[in-house]
């Protein structure tokens, strides 16, 4: 690719793998000439902010909202939307990775249509096709201008700043000499010494633990386990826009949001367990 990347690159890249994988029939998204779009036409506009920012939406055709590829009886338009806001913030996601520069998607709205277009797509499931169009406003944030600091002002009558240090040319207060680190206080709280791993335990810090990513559970009888097939479908307890857990161990030590990084999954951590809880985790291995 010969032009930089950017959110728009890292959006169609996600994007193309996303679909494919969330919808029904596994429809391929491929890059199209325009196509004017009928009446009913809907779409979602997202604001993007941070070391990239502006306006990027995403007009669906109108024959999107009755095409079941989220599920018989779901309601598409809800399930696009949910789908797009996913895609949106892995695409800042999959940015970072790639390039280290840092956005988010600070709000996401429903809209009608859009009088811009960035690129065009078509998306295509056996005999079927439905246009996708794109508008990228999101540009590289202009670097905030750094205020000089102001001068002094030299005018007679005004008095210096009571908190400027002395002039160079006065004598300064004598130093006292260092006689070595101030003793230790007696009163020192041993709870708060222990919250800090100790000089013995440095030496685990390079051990390597088996981390893993939970994205949901649901307890089913043995029957409905024994009859699953290829094709069936198992409904977790989680919302897609819910977090999925980091486990180490037994215990979950953060939770984060599912983003591509290079082709492969990875976790954008969002919250994480306190320090002390963290610890707790990891001896519970040895």
């Amino acid at each position: 690719m010969t032009e930089k990347l950017n959110y728009l690159e890292c959006w169609t890249t996600v994007a193309t793998s996303l679909f494919s994988q969330a919808l029904t029939g596994e429809p391929v998204l491929t890059e199209s000439l325009p196509r004017p779009l009928a009446a009913g036409s809907f779409g979602f506009a997202a604001t993007i902010a941070g070391d990239e920012e502006g306006r990027f939406s995403v007009v669906l055709d109108a024959a999107l909202a009755e095409a079941p590829l989220l599920g018989e009886g779901a309601d598409q338009k809800a399930g696009w939307a949910e789908l797009l806001r996913e895609v949106a913030d892995a695409a800042a996601g999959e940015l970072l990775a790639r390039t280290g520069r840092k956005c988010q998607v600070t709000a996401f709205q429903p809209i009608d249509g859009e009088s811009k277009l960035s690129r065009s797509f078509q998306l295509e499931a056996g005999d079927r096709s439905w246009s996708v169009q794109v508008f990228s406003g999101v540009k590289a944030a202009r670097p905030a201008k750094a205020s000089a600091d102001p001068k002094p002002d030299a005018r007679p009558g005004l008095q210096p700043d009571a908190g400027a240090a002395p002039p160079s040319n006065q004598p300064q207060p004598p130093q006292p000499a260092f006689t070595g680190p101030p003793p230790r206080s007696p009163d020192k709280s041993p709870e708060k010494s222990a919250e800090k791993p100790g000089a013995g335990f440095d030496l685990l810090l390079d051990v390597e633990l088996e981390a893993s990513l939970r994205f949901g559970a649901r307890e089913m009888p043995l029957g409905e386990i024994l009859d699953l097939g290829p094709g069936d479908v198992v409904q977790l307890d989680r919302h897609i826009s819910d977090p999925v857990d980091l486990i180490v161990g037994d215990r979950i030590v953060a939770r984060g949001s599912v983003v591509l990084v290079n082709g492969n999954f990875g976790l954008r951590v969002t919250e994480v367990a306190e320090p002390q809880r963290r610890l707790e985790t990891i001896r519970c291995l040895f």
